[in-house]
C-alpha cells in the first residue's frame, strides 16, 4: 500500500476555534465538473448610480435622503433583522421547545461614496477610514447595556447574497452571543486556562515557524490559510499583538490592518481576474462587561470560488448533514494566493 500523503489522501483536520472536525478530500479536485457554472462579476459600474439607495444624495426605501457623504456613511438598516424595542418573551416546553425574544441593532456602513469601487480598489487611507468606523461602532454599540455581542461583517458579490454592489458592510449587535463566537469563546477560554496564553497567539507562532500557510504579512498583521480551513480559499487575518477587540489597536496598527486587507483582497481579485466574492467578518470579545483575556481579535474571509470565476464550492449534502469538507488543501490554497501579484489586475487594463 502507498504511503499516506496529506496532499493526495482524504483525512480530517481539527478546528480548535470551534472544537469541530472537517474532512479534506484532495483527490476530488481532479474530478471533472459538469455542475452549475456561475456568471463572473465583471460588470462595469458607474461611479454614481442614480438608482442606488446607498449612493450619496439618493433616497432610501424609508424615504430618507442620504447625505452627500465623501468618506464613509453609517445608518440604521432600513430592513434590520434585529429590533431594539422587543417585548420580553420566552418559551420552554419540557426543554424541547425553547425560544427567547432577541433584541438588537442593525446598521449599514457604506465604505465609499463611489458606487464602482470595492475594498481592493480603494486606497489604504480610504480603508483606514472603514477601520476607524468599525472601531467607533464597536465602542458605541458595545457600551449599550443590552448589547453583548457586536458582529461586523461584509458580504461581497451577488453570489454571497449581496443585494447591492455599492461597497458596504453591516453590523448586527445583539443581546446574546451568537453561535460561532460563543463556541470560540468556550474554546479560547479553555485553552487560556490550560496554557496561560491565547490559542491564536500560539497558533500564529506555529504558523510563522514554517510559513507554509502564510499568504501575506506586514509589521502588525499576518494573513494565513488556517490549517482547518473549510472554504477553498478561506483566510484568517491575525494581529501579531494579542488584543481582545479592535478598539485596542494603536494608530499604526489600524493603518496596518487597512494595508493587509487591501493586499489580501487584491490577491483574491487577481486569482481568477474577477471581483472575488466572499463573506468576511471580525470576531472579537463579547461586550458583556467581562475582561475576556483569552480572546484574540481576528478576521475571517470565506470565499466560495473553487476552480475558476465560474465554479464555486457548494456547502450541501455531506457538508450540511455531516461536517465541513474541502477539495483542495490549505497548503495548496496558501501557495496559490501567496504567489499572486499585489497590483490589481484592472490596473493593467
Amino acid at each position: 500500500m502507498a504511503e499516506f500523503n496529506f496532499n493526495d489522501h482524504p483525512h480530517r483536520r481539527f478546528n480548535p476555534l470551534l472544537g469541530e472536525w472537517m474532512l479534506v478530500s484532495p483527490q476530488r479536485s481532479k474530478r471533472p465538473w459538469q455542475g452549475q457554472q456561475e456568471e463572473p462579476d465583471r460588470a462595469e459600474r458607474p461611479a454614481y448610480d442614480p438608482t442606488c439607495y446607498l449612493c450619496p444624495g439618493n433616497v432610501r426605501a424609508n424615504g430618507e435622503h442620504n447625505p452627500q457623504y465623501t468618506g464613509t456613511f453609517v445608518f440604521d438598516n432600513d430592513f434590520a433583522a434585529l429590533q431594539a424595542d422587543v417585548p420580553a418573551g420566552d418559551l420552554n416546553v419540557e426543554g424541547l421547545l425553547q425560544a427567547k425574544a432577541e433584541s438588537g441593532v442593525g446598521r449599514v456602513i457604506c465604505f465609499s461614496p463611489r458606487h464602482d469601487l470595492t475594498l481592493p480598489e480603494m486606497s489604504v487611507e480610504a480603508i483606514r477610514g472603514v477601520v476607524d468606523v468599525w472601531v467607533e461602532q464597536f465602542q458605541e454599540l458595545g457600551a449599550q447595556p443590552d448589547i453583548n455581542y457586536v458582529q461586523i461583517f461584509e458580504n461581497k458579490g451577488f453570489m454571497m447574497g449581496c443585494s447591492n454592489p455599492h461597497p458596504h458592510g453591516q453590523i448586527w449587535a445583539q443581546r446574546h452571543v451568537p453561535g460561532d463566537p460563543a463556541k470560540e469563546t468556550v474554546q479560547q477560554e479553555a485553552y487560556y486556562k490550560e496554557q496561560g496564553k491565547t490559542l491564536l497567539a500560539d497558533y500564529l507562532a506555529l504558523e510563522l515557524r514554517t510559513k507554509e500557510r502564510v499568504v501575506v504579512e506586514n509589521d502588525h498583521f499576518v494573513v494565513l490559510v488556517p490549517f482547518w480551513a473549510a472554504w477553498p480559499y478561506e483566510t484568517l487575518v491575525l494581529p501579531r499583538r494579542v488584543v481582545q477587540d479592535i478598539t485596542q489597536l494603536s494608530d499604526e496598527e489600524r493603518t496596518a490592518f487597512a494595508d493587509i486587507i487591501r493586499r489580501l483582497t487584491i490577491r483574491y481579485d487577481n486569482l481568477f481576474q474577477t471581483s472575488f466574492p466572499y463573506s468576511a467578518g471580525l470576531h472579537q470579545r463579547p461586550t458583556d462587561g467581562q475582561e475576556h483575556e483569552s480572546w484574540h481579535l481576528h478576521m475571517h474571509f470565506y470565499p466560495p470560488l473553487l476552480r475558476s470565476a465560474t465554479v464555486r464550492k457548494f456547502m450541501v449534502g455531506y457538508e450540511l448533514l455531516a461536517e465541513a469538507q474541502r477539495d483542495i488543501t490549505a497548503e495548496y490554497a496558501a501557495q496559490r494566493l501567496r504567489e499572486l501579484p499585489e497590483v490589481h489586475y484592472k490596473a493593467g487594463l
